[in-house]
């Protein structure tokens, strides 16, 4: 493989990795919320209801978090636009090679 392939393969193995790590937190954020629906179920008084914001805390604000999550892996271009890394990087070393030569 030449370079240019190389770096095209660990950037989509990098791409991969982070899709895999959104999908592992979704399944996570899903099952752990199942059993604390089951968990506040089964200890509801006679007569009080399930609807109350204290049963819903943990799925509002770890939703919120997973939502993050997927922006971040789903829509990165959107906030700091296409190839924004490459940009970065390329930035961060032409500024390296000017102080070299200062």
């Amino acid at each position: 493989m030449n370079t240019q392939d190389e770096i095209k393969y660990q950037e989509a193995l990098k791409r991969v990795k982070k899709i895999k790590g959104f999908y592992t937190h979704a399944i996570v954020y899903v099952i752990i919320n199942i059993m604390i629906v089951i968990i506040n179920i089964q200890s509801l008084n006679e007569g009080e209801t399930y609807f109350q914001f204290k049963n819903f805390m943990t799925a509002f604000f770890w939703g919120i978090g997973l939502l993050a999550h997927g922006l971040s892996v789903f829509v990165p271009n959107w906030i700091m636009g296409q190839n924004w890394e490459d940009r970065k990087i390329k930035e961060f070393i032409e500024k390296e090679k000017a102080n070299k030569w200062e």
